[in-house]
């Protein structure tokens, strides 16, 4: 006989219910002992609470930081040198909030981050949603040259390019054109210089000056030179070449073009994806010092970075100024990354999944 055509014994409905009903019916004591002693439930004990112990480990060395800042920020300045508080103010105390938002301008420079950091953002997310598209449903000579430039963006340290990019925007001038206006030029030059005035951008003979305004971020944003905007160009591309052809295939036959193609399919399949650049490309830029100061070389425009200092308020001498100090630039940091906090609360499912999709986890 062949063994394949055996069939395997079969347990019954109306049998697992007269085993579950027997069960029911002997006593507590014997069930306790059937359920409870017995090596299957001492292993997965064990492995509960090695599980249990090692995520509380975990999560204390992450959060524990976090803690001491926030209770720190909470404290009264005798508070530092009293060596019987440690975690715990002995009165919980708002000044430290309360002195920062007002001195340090911090509502000034909410709406001005939040309008760089929502603008350039938006825009690196499109540019590099389109350059990552081309990039992975193309093939075009130097595509690999162009992506091995990409890549080379994160591997360039932003400090050496730190001169250049300054002295360009500081006098801004695309191949030479405003140099030869007002050089060899008569005609329209003095309206020009009228427009100029006007939007507070110094005009010729030394370019446009671009510095303290939005529009160095703008740009780099547009051309896909922005901070990071490597990374996001290689994910994007990462996350398109896993969209298959066959979508893009059947819209060429119903008469799509590229154009429409991308716009009407490519893009609502990638919102996911759009929405994890976004966040990455915002919150980079939302904490970002390094371009903000290379930029912004006054006062004029205050942006989140240039909060973190010691109101006049609370500047004292005794012997915990220095943990003072320390506690009140931990609170503007608080205060900065408070609002990517709540972002993060309410767009973390999106975050996941383009993450998910984008091909660089593991």
């Amino acid at each position: 006989m062949n063994s394949q055509n055996i069939e395997k014994p079969r347990v019954l409905k109306e049998t697992k219910n007269k085993i579950r009903v027997e069960f029911e019916r002997t006593p507590l004591l014997e069930r306790l002992k059937v359920k409870f002693i017995s090596m299957h439930f001492l292993v997965s004990l064990i492995w509960y609470i090695f599980r249990l112990i090692l995520l509380i480990g975990i999560s204390y060395i992450i959060l524990y930081p976090f803690y001491t800042k926030i209770a720190g920020s909470f404290m009264i300045p005798d508070d530092f040198v009293n060596v019987t508080v440690r975690l715990i103010p002995t009165q919980l105390t708002l000044n430290t909030y309360k002195q920062i938002f007002i001195e340090m301008e911090y509502s000034k420079a909410f709406v001005n981050t939040l309008l760089l950091s929502g603008t350039a953002a938006i825009i690196q997310t499109f540019v590099c949603c389109f350059i990552g598209y081309g990039l992975a449903k193309f093939r075009f000579k130097g595509g690999r040259i162009l992506l091995l430039l990409v890549i080379l963006t994160l591997i360039v340290p932003h400090q050496t390019l730190q001169l250049s990019l300054f002295m360009n925007f500081r006098y801004f001038d695309i191949f030479g054109i405003l140099k030869f206006l007002s050089g060899g030029a008569t005609v329209g030059v003095a309206w020009i210089d009228n427009i100029l005035s006007k939007i507070k951008i110094l005009p010729f003979p030394y370019g446009l000056t671009l510095t303290n305004t939005f529009w160095p971020m703008i740009l780099l944003s547009a051309t896909g030179l922005a901070f990071k905007n490597g990374l996001y160009i290689f994910m994007m591309r990462q996350f398109f070449r896993g969209v298959p052809d066959e979508l893009e295939e059947s819209a060429y036959i119903d008469g799509s073009g590229v154009v429409r193609t991308f716009l009407t399919i490519i893009i609502p399949l990638s919102i996911p994806m759009m929405i994890t650049v976004f966040l990455f490309a915002f919150s980079w830029q939302w904490t970002d010092s390094f371009y903000t100061n290379l930029f912004f070389t006054t006062t004029q425009t205050i942006l989140m970075p240039k909060i973190v200092g010691i109101p006049s308020t609370l500047e004292t001498n005794f012997a915990g100024q220095n943990l003072y100090y320390a506690a009140i630039r931990n609170t503007c940091g608080l205060m900065i990354i408070a609002p990517l906090v709540v972002l993060f609360l309410f767009c973390q499912k999106f975050l996941i999944q383009g993450i998910e999709r984008s091909g660089i986890t593991g």
